[in-house]
């Protein structure tokens, strides 16, 4: 595992995550609403006794997710809990190539080949995990949320079809910690002059981690938590 938090890196002066707490309330019509619609974080220990087909399954259906209609994908989601065998990850592993070749003529799921060999791809690449680790959920829990950006690293690095906003969006799927980078949340980073436009280099990434980990200990909020209230000061919000 690559450790936790990237250091020496210069910041800016910070606007307190009270201001910005209280901006969010502002703009959402007070503290009730806003603590209702932040996301769940499950416990290490939850995130331990979810099974390795489950991470597979959430991790198999952020990827078809990707460009689509999501109630349209979950909608077909039975279907691929079927066709690849409830995503138990020997079984899915050991799909031969005419076995997704095959999926192509399922009218039932959605045909994209890309996608489909993901399926395989990823989970070879957990069996490796579960060899190491002990389980993809004990993997996961304990990576440290304060680098989070290096967990997204290896999922970009190692998973298929995982760069760009996948991999978080994956973590916070499963429940996970894990901020964000949405629209909204980058258009605030920019307005505090952390960033200048969308983190994607490794330097910038590691920047925003820095902020966000200044703002948890601060406000001894989740990841989770930060990004989503950060999301409530903007006017799309």
């Amino acid at each position: 595992m690559e450790s936790s938090v990237v250091t020496d890196e210069a910041l800016p002066k910070l606007r307190s995550f009270q201001s910005i707490y209280e901006t969010a309330v502002l703009h959402k019509g007070g503290a009730v609403v806003v603590e209702a619609g932040l996301p769940v974080v499950l416990t290490e220990k939850q995130l331990g006794k979810i099974p390795n087909s489950e991470y597979l399954s959430q991790m198999s259906r952020r990827v078809f997710r990707a460009g689509l209609k999501h109630s349209m994908v979950d909608a077909k989601w039975p279907a691929f809990e079927s066709v690849f065998h409830g995503f138990d990850l020997n079984s899915v592993a050991m799909m031969s190539d005419e076995d997704l070749e095959g999926l192509m003529h399922d009218k039932r799921i959605i045909r994209h080949f890309g996608k489909i060999k993901s399926v395989r791809k990823n989970a070879i690449w957990l069996l490796d995990i579960v060899a190491e680790h002990g389980s993809v959920g004990e993997w996961l829990a304990q990576w440290p949320a304060d680098n989070i950006v290096g967990l997204w690293t290896q999922l970009k690095k190692y998973g298929t079809q995982m760069g760009g906003h996948s991999g978080a969006r994956f973590l916070r799927m499963v429940g996970k910690d894990t901020f964000l980078l949405t629209d909204d949340v980058v258009a605030v980073l920019k307005a505090e002059g952390i960033v200048d436009k969308i983190p994607t280099s490794q330097k910038a990434l590691s920047q925003v981690q820095l902020v966000f980990n200044q703002w948890q200990a601060e406000s001894g909020r989740s990841m989770a938590e930060i990004s989503r209230i950060i999301s409530f000061t903007t006017n799309s919000n």
